[in-house]
């Protein structure tokens, strides 16, 4: 990030999505190696036989072979990417923009320049408001606003965002050559971009 970072521009403040999406996959990573234990030694005891007369001995080998494919599927098709999916979003305030990225190999980039915000609220659930996360909408004065979902400590990252507006320089800041306004950019472009890529951040 830093460089990527504008002249005389700043990181305040760097962060992941609340991690209330990883509870169901750690769950499982930790239940479903045990409950394939159980399954397996549960075979070699002949627990299938005794269940369903018509299960014969050498299919305990097939069986305990269902059981493992069934629990490498469960940790690798669920698990793990929502892992990655988190480890991969990151959002980061500076002192002109918050940038927000989602993805790996596929990346996603955006970007709103703090110049052009003229309101920040949050929305939270029951859920959020319980684990303090919540989701920050930047007003930009277009249609559509912009939404970051799933800040923690969103009231703090919210006060964060106000506090790098209000030290921003009167009339805007200049970035990359051009000059920034709240109202937007002169051409008429909108305040934010969103980019996609498959540069991996270093």
């Amino acid at each position: 990030m830093r460089k990527e970072l504008l002249p005389g521009e700043q990181v305040i403040a760097a962060t992941r999505p609340q991690p209330r999406m990883l509870i169901v996959p750690a769950l499982l990573f930790i239940a479903v190696p045990a409950l394939t234990a159980y399954a397996c030694a549960w075979i070699v005891k002949g627990g299938p036989a005794k269940l369903v007369p018509l299960v014969r001995p050498e299919w305990t080998a097939w069986l305990i072979g269902g059981c493992v494919v069934l629990a490498a599927w469960v940790l690798l098709g669920y698990c793990l990417p929502r892992a990655l999916t988190w480890h991969a979003t990151r959002y980061t305030l500076t002192s002109q923009r918050l940038v927000a990225r989602y993805g790996m190999l596929r990346r996603r980039d955006q970007q709103v320049y703090l110049a052009a915000v003229r309101n920040v609220e949050i929305r939270q659930s029951l859920l959020q408001r319980v684990l303090r996360s919540g989701n920050i909408s930047l007003d930009t004065g277009y249609p559509s606003s912009t939404v970051v979902p799933d800040v923690p400590e969103v009231a703090t990252f919210r006060n964060f965002i106000l506090e790098a507006i209000n030290e921003l320089p009167q009339g805007g800041f200049r970035a990359e050559g051009t000059m920034h306004h709240p109202e937007g950019s002169r051409n008429g472009a909108e305040p934010w971009e969103t980019r996609e890529g498959g540069r991996d951040e270093r």
